[in-house]
């Protein structure tokens, strides 16, 4: 059940406060970021460990604090933002 709970703050990014205040997080962890940008936990790892590669996805920015590892959200979109809009596959030849 508590797992459960997790994943359903997860999707939401904002955590309720008392007196009815409302914290929207600025940065994510691996696990929210995964699901945020709709890839998997171990592109992220790799894409952390190997840098950007010629024909793979280029990695999104990161930053440490102390050895945790964290996704500002404004770095994410930007990096979402950063690929091309298509309407069909043909656009992309």
């Amino acid at each position: 059940m508590k797992l459960q709970q997790q994943n359903i703050r997860f999707l939401n990014l904002e955590l309720p406060m008392k007196n009815t205040m409302t914290v929207v997080k600025r940065a994510l962890t691996e696990i929210e970021t995964a699901e945020y940008i709709g890839m998997s936990r171990s592109f992220l790892r790799q894409s952390r460990m190997e840098g950007n590669r010629d024909n793979r996805t280029p990695a999104p920015k990161f930053i440490k604090i102390g050895r945790s590892v964290r996704y500002l959200i404004e770095d994410l979109d930007n990096w979402l933002d950063s690929f091309c809009k298509q309407s069909h596959l043909m656009e992309a030849v």
